[in-house]
């Protein structure tokens, strides 16, 4: 096999973004388990890991990685760190022709980048094989009680940001005492199951979502709802999870009945355009209305929650959001408000533990197809630009390259 060079990219984003692709013990496992690859790490002050903890494992740290074969990144690379002809991983946020990227899309392509973003790398069922969606759960369901815990200012736990990873994180949850609450997770993939496990690791009870709806309970109980819970057929038929993703339209929204029961929701489940929201704002001022506080994981704005109108950041991570006036006020501002929490980079509050769970699966899932046969074509179908081009999968894109 032919030398190959990574080479791990400072993160140049801002807000900053302290997690890394691999972590340093990582680095040193790609060198031994792939014959003919050397890897390289940008210095940087900015990481979860420091320098020294890369080169105690015998990567060289540098300034200039130009020499490298494929760069490695997190997030979006800012357009003057792009490098001609280079192979870039990272989250371009381009394929869903988000207007904040158009530029960056254009420069990939114009300084002949192989271009292969980590959202779309997936196996032959379509599942996605490398994400940080396990901790974007995590702490947007552990940001969910804090925030709950300061809205009605029981009790304070310290900020996801400050404990030092997941296992000092934990040492928060029996340090408070939840009141009868009932709280609604949608979703059931990583983020989802992520969230579920800060339920369970705090106490708190699964109900099933019949008894969420029907029963009283003296302790506070979750539950997790699927697409079939809160969306119907719209001709009264049965609902069937295919036949939803395949024709949205034929659906619309059901899930107003666990409003009516729910203190606090829990928002992880992925959401299509062209499908149901979960509600509008003519339904949250309603009086039986009870949601008064939504940890918004997915955060999309303009989505299928009209309370998340722009997303916040982990230094200030609330706001209320004005049913009435569909408007934002102050956080904590006003009972009548819902209190939003929409940190759109949330495994960033714990970046040590995401990061070694993300260069795992890159090691186990993506290395072998890249350094090897792609046999399932795993990186052919998640490469959106090459050879100056995009590919044929993503040429949807060319008016959005285009600039039109």
């Amino acid at each position: 096999m032919t030398s190959i060079k990574f080479g791990i990219i400072k993160e140049g984003k801002v807000p900053i973004d302290r997690r890394v692709p691999i972590t340093p013990e990582q680095a040193k496992e790609i060198q031994d388990k792939f014959e003919g690859v050397k890897i390289y790490c940008q210095k940087s002050d900015i990481r979860c890991y420091d320098n020294e903890d890369y080169t105690n494992e015998g990567i060289e740290v540098v300034d200039d990685i130009s020499e490298c074969d494929v760069i490695l990144g997190v997030k979006e690379v800012p357009i003057p760190e792009l490098m001609n002809d280079k192979t870039f991983f990272f989250f371009s946020h381009t394929i869903k022709m988000q207007d904040y990227n158009q530029k960056l899309l254009q420069e990939i392509l114009a300084k002949n980048i192989k271009l292969i973003d980590y959202e779309t790398l997936v196996d032959e069922n379509n599942q996605r094989v490398i994400a940080f969606g396990r901790y974007a759960g995590i702490v947007g369901a552990y940001n969910g009680i804090w925030t709950y815990g300061k809205r009605y200012n029981l009790f304070n736990i310290r900020r996801a940001k400050d404990c030092f990873d997941l296992e000092d994180l934990k040492t928060e949850f029996t340090k408070f005492k939840l009141p009868p609450i009932k709280i609604a997770i949608t979703g059931g993939g990583r983020v989802t199951k992520g969230a579920m496990e800060v339920m369970f690791g705090m106490g708190i009870r699964r109900v099933t979502p019949s008894d969420f709806l029907n029963e009283r309970f003296d302790e506070p109980v979750f539950t997790q709802l699927s697409t079939r819970d809160y969306n119907k057929k719209m001709d009264g038929g049965e609902f069937n999870r295919h036949h939803f993703y395949d024709h949205p339209y034929d659906y619309e929204g059901d899930f107003l009945k666990y409003a009516k029961v729910t203190d606090l929701l829990i928002a992880c489940a992925y959401w299509d355009p062209k499908a149901p929201k979960l509600f509008d704002r003519n339904d949250a001022v309603q009086n039986d209305f009870r949601i008064k506080i939504i940890a918004d994981v997915t955060c999309d704005i303009d989505g299928s929650i009209p309370s998340t109108i722009r997303p916040t950041v982990i230094d200030d991570p609330i706001y209320d959001y004005n049913p009435t006036e569909g408007t934002e006020e102050p956080a904590l501002s006003e009972e009548g408000n819902i209190t939003v929490m929409a940190v759109d980079n949330l495994p960033c509050e714990l970046p040590r533990d995401a990061s070694r769970d993300f260069g795992r699966m890159l090691i186990d899932n993506v290395l072998p197809s890249l350094l090897g046969d792609d046999d399932q074509d795993i990186i052919k179908n998640a490469t959106i630009t090459e050879n100056g081009k995009l590919t044929e999968k993503y040429s949807y894109l060319q008016d959005y390259a285009d600039g039109k």
